[in-house]
């Protein structure tokens, strides 16, 4: 059985977000026939949809991207405590934070870019991009790999010699 769920607007326009109703058997049976990976997926979906947010592609772990999903929504939904109306999001301040977040939770080289219009080809590590919307808002998280320096090349000249 489906239903519909309107979400009242104080301009007065409503969103639709629907919902599915099953019963405990339907789902049983459902779940049954779904390996671990299927069921994180949906489990990624439901999340998403619940938080108004299209994930538009990623190369990363399901955890990871429920992390990057739920940290942005967040940060955007932070309001002041006024009845003030809410002000336009820090664009640069979202993707210092969003980047800062997942270099102390899964190590540095994370790159974070967002906008409502840009273009990217990057080269990212495996297992380390994330690409999705929220409302006008697109978010470009990924990681790539360092690799620390810790002599100069024998080759390479100084500056002394130069």
């Amino acid at each position: 059985m489906a239903s519909r769920r309107y979400k009242e607007e104080e301009a007065g326009s409503k969103q639709h977000y629907p919902t599915v109703q099953i019963s405990q058997q339907e789902a049983t049976v459902m779940t049954q026939d779904r390996s671990p990976t299927e069921e994180f997926r949906i489990k990624l979906a439901a999340i998403a949809l619940s938080l108004n947010v299209r994930l538009r592609s990623s190369d990363m772990p399901v955890d990871m991207q429920e992390r990057a999903l739920r940290y942005a929504r967040s940060f955007l939904d932070k309001s002041p405590s006024s009845a003030a109306p809410k002000p336009r999001p820090n664009l640069t301040l979202l993707a210092r934070a969003l980047k800062k977040e997942f270099d102390s939770a899964y190590g540095v080289a994370w790159h974070c870019v967002v906008g409502k219009s840009f273009g990217s080809f990057v080269t990212h590590s495996p297992g380390g991009f994330i690409y999705f919307s929220i409302d006008s808002l697109f978010i470009l998280l990924f990681k790539t790999e360092v690799q620390l320096v810790t002599e100069l090349e024998p080759s390479s000249q100084s500056v002394d010699s130069l």
